[in-house]
């Protein structure tokens, strides 16, 4: 009995372990899947920080926009509120339309159900995420030309923050703490960028 004790503890933490660290390995996949899909959606949506269009110097006709000459202008939430670095005007319709897809525009972190051939977001793939933990940002990397009809072309990057591995088992039977998750940033070039972005 005594030596079943100690086996079964053993065996237990190893079991339990495993069972930790591959829903760790889950939510690795699903935050990596996620910030892809998002930055695919911010490529080819309108862009977060709506004065990015014209961001961009107009003096030159034609010649090329220099890399780092505007923003970048990194969007997020804090709270309820969404704002965007380098006084980037924030538009909340078009972050939803990259954390929740096709759906309905709402102020909240709810992940709606999806209809019928509607596009899914960045909630979709990753259960539990939170407005507050993605970051949309749009950089001058040195492409596009100056007075292009649709603005610059920007690099973005789509990355989380403040997100945590959740341990449960090992939590409670060993103390284990929550271990900060990686930024799992995606970054892809802008393409057209319209507002005319239909399901």
């Amino acid at each position: 009995m005594v030596e079943m004790t100690i086996v079964s503890t053993l065996l237990f933490s190893l079991v339990l372990g495993f069972v930790d660290f591959g829903y760790a390995f889950y939510q690795w996949n699903a935050a990596t899947k996620a910030v892809q899909v998002g930055a695919r959606l911010a490529s080819i949506s309108d862009p977060v920080a709506t004065n990015l269009t014209a961001a961009a110097p107009t003096t030159t006709p034609g010649a090329p926009v220099v890399s780092g000459v505007y923003g970048p202008f990194a969007c997020s939430y804090t709270g309820t509120t969404g704002a965007c670095t380098n006084s980037g005007i924030f538009s909340a319709a078009n972050f939803s339309r990259v954390f929740r897809g096709d759906t309905a525009v709402t102020n909240d972190d709810v992940c709606p159900v999806l209809a019928a051939n509607q596009r899914p977001g960045m909630c979709h793939f990753f259960p539990g995420l939170l407005r507050s933990n993605v970051v949309i940002t749009y950089s001058a990397t040195g492409l596009g030309f100056q007075t292009r009809l649709g603005g610059p072309v920007p690099t973005i990057t789509v990355n989380l923050q403040n997100r945590t591995f959740q341990f449960f088992f090992l939590k409670g039977l060993m103390g284990f703490a929550d271990i900060t998750m990686p930024s799992m940033l995606s970054t892809v070039t802008g393409e057209d960028m319209k507002s005319t972005w239909t399901p």
